[in-house]
């Protein structure tokens, strides 16, 4: 027997009385983008709670719905204390829309507290996916997306900012950030001494928008262009660091990882064999350079043995 698919705004599961938490994918830009699903979830919600909400009923005058649920302002500013407001009316079975300006709640925007509040508290959390400036910004960089990690906005001071981006200098993953178009121009330009100069990068604005533009090349480049003014909503995209080539490791570094895995617990034969796996280099190699650390460690142990006895006959200093 076929099962009857449940309705677009029926995310409970059948027979939970419980209150549900639905965070809910915006439009980044062009309106059209909005999930069908979100129009039906802003209709049939009965507490929506947006981070700013101008933005969300202008969002519901273009897609032509009129919400029935009381809507909150759920923002930076008041997360904290609203939290537990909203959790307490999640207990008492309330169906709860979290939507933010652009994107996903929680990705640099609120939602954090409120989805770990409503775990902790056993409430059914849920998503109604939606377009987010971080997927589409790497799509269209041109750089790779195989591994990536989400940096959110640098810090706005410089000090903290360059201490920050320099943490991050040997990250091997593409890194995706966000910025404001007043501290653009200083940002590519400490990403371009934290990361190097010619170092790839992408400047993503206006996603979706009528004057969407992608800017491509090395940050240095990069930082030089934006010096004219860069306006609009901005992802920044700048590939990983190159990840070290095996000849980039001597004699002490590949023992040294040996080592490394040896205190750890792992016998010395898998550690060798790890650590080769992880380099692409022989095994022979990297058991050739633990020998020859160890030989070294021996000859330097003679050689103060030979010094503690003294450069005299009768084991004084001679002179």
């Amino acid at each position: 027997m076929k099962l009857a698919r449940p309705e677009a705004g029926d995310i409970r599961e059948r027979g939970d009385s419980s209150g549900l938490l639905v965070l809910a994918g915006t439009p980044i830009g062009d309106v059209a983008d909005a999930p069908p699903r979100l129009a039906e979830q802003l209709r049939t919600a009965e507490v929506i709670a947006a981070e700013d909400t101008r933005r969300l009923r202008r969002l519901t005058q273009e897609l032509g719905v009129e919400p029935t649920g009381r809507i909150l302002s759920y923002f930076e500013g008041n997360e904290a204390a609203r939290t537990p407001e909203l959790v307490a009316r999640l207990l008492e079975g309330a169906h709860v829309l979290l939507v933010t300006d652009a994107g996903m709640p929680s990705v640099s925007d609120p939602g954090y507290r409120l989805v770990a509040a409503a775990v902790e508290a056993g409430i059914r959390v849920t998503a109604v996916p939606g377009p987010s400036a971080v997927l589409t910004a790497l799509a269209l960089s041109a750089l790779p997306v195989d591994r990536f990690c989400f940096e959110g906005f640098p810090p706005r001071k410089a000090g903290e900012r360059a201490r920050t981006l320099a943490a991050l200098a040997g990250e091997t993953r593409t890194m995706v950030f966000f910025e404001a178009t007043h501290r653009i121009t200083e940002t590519l330009r400490a990403m371009a001494e934290a990361f190097g100069p010619q170092r790839p990068a992408a400047v993503c604005r206006e996603l979706t928008k009528t004057y969407e533009e992608v800017r491509r090349g090395p940050l240095a480049e990069l930082a030089a262009w934006s010096e004219d003014g860069v306006r609009g909503e901005i992802t920044v995209v700048v590939a990983g660091a190159a990840p070290p080539s095996p000849q980039d490791y001597g004699v002490e570094a590949l023992a040294g990882l040996v080592a490394a895995r040896e205190a750890a617990g792992e016998h010395r034969k898998s550690a060798i064999a790890a650590v080769a796996a992880q380099l692409g280099v022989p095994k022979r190699t990297v058991f050739d350079a633990v020998v020859a650390a160890r030989a070294q460690v021996g000859q330097q142990d003679e050689a103060d043995g030979d010094g503690e006895a003294g450069d005299g006959p009768d084991g004084g200093i001679s002179g």
